[in-house]
């Protein structure tokens, strides 16, 4: 007769299971591929996108964990040498505004800091911050290899990376350039392209007369640092003007201004004449380049006008484009106004406008090494799910410029690079020293204090995490999947693509998994400022994180967005009660009946049971195969539940307690051979209690679930 333990006789209790596991799992040594049994011969690697070591885990970072981790356990139970490296990201200029805030409510700023003091101060507070984040990723059951945790400032992370950045100038892929960049005029640094976000604003559209010319503009404030007038080529009004040099008035004095001939001006917009200022515009700055022309900086690093804006100088844009407008108004120089609405940059942590400034800035040729990275999608050795990512990867890819790396920031890996103040060249650390002559104009170097855009050694990860250039663990590489979040599709995914095809030759992943955002209840972005963020630890705690893990991803399709609701989580909390009196109702009803108890004479209803549960089987493993995690935990839940539990159990409960031995044994055995099979192919999903209920099973050979095969049909 089975005993049915104690715990089993009461409610499942997480808070009292879930440590207990865990320390059980990690004590095994079973997250280490190399203490797999024999039969684990195939690697099977995932790279855990290294949370940002600066707070507790987010709910999207709760979906992460459980995606993840339900493929690694999988994929263990099938056999595989299955390692998931989990890590820590430093995460550069994210730290450094969370930071920055924390010394905002002390009263401090970092402008009034040594660098090396705040450095040090933030270090002490990222490796703070980084037990907390460990901690968090273990209460959700993270199956990870934690004696390969890496941290994007270990040294030879920071070694590795430096030594990426000399290889790419030595191969005429890395210069300094003199172009605009998008500035944070709070943050005092520049920023990617990827890490600005475009919002709709509304503004005024100002037209000025200039000369014989009217144009449109919503930056009136910027027309000291004008040097043309473009118009389109075909556009008949302007024509004859291509070429010339006419005066313009502003407040100040009279301009003398070339008209320049261009493709890309839109005839359609204003009256289809551009003033162009090529040091605070992108597109104006393209043009200066095409046809030669000087760019005058007239604002500077904080936002306000400089010294050759006359008596406007010292005041902030949006003061200064009010007194420019009264005093061209003063002058009759306006035409008319015109509501405008239009998409601004802003910066994606402080959304701050962004201030396009020239400035010397290391930057990487994109060109090349993103044809490497389109063709190898192309050719097929990296597959996206869901498939439509494709296309917006290789557009990405297609369409591409030069990336700026440099950051204006203490936080991060520091550019291996001396610099010259006089002629803004650049020079790699090892070919020069400090007070050197600059190879360009002999003028003394002094060593680059600007660090990396921190995309530049993540999008190294998945050949740092396995110790690149060390051999060891390169084995693992090229990884099975990259599962991360769809909003990385520009600012991350592309970058290791390309890195893993300039260093290794070969590419990172075979498969990118895109998960969507995790929105509140009502499909809303999470933030601070609305009150609607949900922590997936205080629903850990107060659910079990078995129950948020497959609340995550049930009717979670991939690269869709979708509605955490505690509602929802507190369901799978019950679905978890369900497995646990179920299991109980079973135990307590089998007699000696183990799971090593031969195969009785079954009745035709047991052989159906059976054949209906290995087509169940066969759907589910497909799922687990494909990617299509929500439809396989959708399917587990409904079997376990409403074939399971409401059907066959009830189905044998006349039989269980009848006079007809030879049924009974039977009823016993396929009761639970059936819960012993549901139990592991629904751990992956609920790792805690299946583990729990594994450890409760009858049987002779007592081992844990997370090294059992996957179950087989009956």
């Amino acid at each position: 007769m089975t005993t049915i333990p104690e715990k089993l006789t009461k409610p499942y209790e997480p808070a009292n299971t879930e440590s207990r596991i865990y320390k059980l799992w990690e004590e095994s040594g079973f997250f280490n591929p190399d203490n797999l049994p024999e039969r684990h011969k195939e690697p099977f690697t995932i790279i855990m996108p290294p949370p940002n070591a600066n707070g507790r885990l987010h709910a999207g970072h709760g979906l992460t964990i459980a995606l993840e981790d339900i493929m690694t356990r999988y994929q263990r139970m099938q056999g595989k040498k299955a390692l998931w490296v989990p890590g820590a990201d430093h995460a550069g200029f994210e730290t450094q505004v969370v930071y920055e805030k924390k010394l905002e409510k002390e009263g401090r700023s970092r402008f009034k800091m040594d660098r090396k003091e705040l450095y040090d101060e933030i270090m002490a507070f990222t490796l703070e911050s980084k037990k907390h984040m460990e901690a968090d990723v273990k209460a959700l059951g993270a199956s990870c290899d934690w004696s390969r945790e890496k941290f994007t400032l270990d040294p030879n992370v920071v070694s590795e990376v430096q030594e990426t950045f000399r290889k790419l100038y030595r191969d005429g892929l890395v210069y300094r350039g003199y172009r605009t960049v998008n500035w944070c005029t709070k943050h005092q640094t520049s920023l990617s392209d990827v890490e600005t976000e475009n919002v709709e604003k509304a503004d005024k559209l100002y037209y000025i007369k200039y000369g014989p010319f009217v144009v449109a503009t919503v930056r009136p404030e910027t027309i000291f640092g004008d040097v043309a007038i473009a118009v389109n080529p075909s556009d008949a009004r302007y024509k004859n003007f291509i070429g010339q040099t006419i005066e313009v008035q502003h407040p100040e004095n009279k301009l003398s201004l070339i008209v320049i001939g261009d493709e890309e001006v839109d005839p359609e917009f204003g009256t289809g004449a551009l003033k162009i200022t090529p040091a605070h515009d992108h597109n104006d700055f393209r043009m200066s380049e095409t046809h030669k022309l000087p760019r005058i900086e007239v604002i500077d690093q904080f936002g306000k006008l400089n010294e050759k804006t006359g008596k406007y100088a010292g005041m902030k844009i949006a003061d200064a484009r009010t007194k420019v407008v009264e005093d061209l108004q003063a002058l009759g120089l306006i035409e008319k106004i015109e509501d405008y609405t239009h998409t601004v940059p802003t910066c994606y942590k402080c959304s701050t406008t962004i201030e396009p400034r020239v400035m010397p800035q290391w930057f990487v040729k994109m060109a090349p090494l993103a044809k490497l990275a389109g063709d190898a999608v192309r050719d097929g050795k990296v597959k996206f799910i869901p498939d439509n990512f494709e296309k917006i990867f290789l557009y990405w890819m297609d369409n591409t410029i030069d990336w700026n790396i440099s950051r204006q920031i203490v936080w991060g890996i520091q550019i291996p690079a001396l610099i010259c103040a006089h002629c803004n060249a650049g020079a790699l650390d090892t070919e020069h020293k400090e007070g050197g002559a600059c190879p360009t104009c002999g003028k003394p170097l002094s060593t680059e204090t600007d660090t990396f855009d921190t995309w530049f050694s993540s999008g190294q990860w998945p050949l740092l995490a396995l110790g690149y250039p060390e051999k060891a663990d390169l084995g693992f590489y090229p990884t099975d999947v990259m599962e991360t979040g769809r909003d990385l599709i520009f600012k991350w995914v592309p970058r290791m693509v390309i890195f893993g095809l300039y260093i290794a030759k070969q590419v990172p992943f075979h498969n990118v998994y895109m998960h969507g955002m995790v929105n509140d209840k009502l499909g809303k972005k999470m933030s601070k400022s609305k009150g609607n963020v949900v922590s997936p630890i205080e629903l850990t705690d107060k659910y079990g994180a078995d129950a948020l893990r497959i609340g995550l991803v049930i009717g979670n399709t991939p690269g869709n967005d979708i509605a955490l609701a505690e509602d929802k989580i507190k369901g799978y909390k019950h679905f978890c009660n369900k497995i646990w009196n179920a299991t109980r109702f079973v135990l307590t009803n089998i007699g000696d009946t183990t799971l090593d108890t031969p195969r009785p004479a079954l009745i035709p209803r047991d052989e159906e049971i059976l054949a209906e549960f290995n087509t169940a089987l066969t759907s589910i493993t497909s799922h687990y195969e494909n990617f299509r995690f929500h439809l396989a935990g959708e399917e587990l839940y409904h079997y376990f539940w409403n074939t399971f539990a409401d059907i066959i159990i009830e189905e044998m409960k006349p039989r269980l307690v009848g006079n007809d031995q030879t049924s009974r044994n039977g009823a016993q055995w396929v009761l639970l051979q059936i819960l012993s099979a549901n139990i592991k192919m629904l751990h992956p999903f609920i790792p805690f209690i299946t583990e729990e209920i594994w450890g409760i099973l009858p049987r002779e050979q007592k081992s844990l679930l997370i090294i059992e095969p996957w179950p087989k049909p009956f």
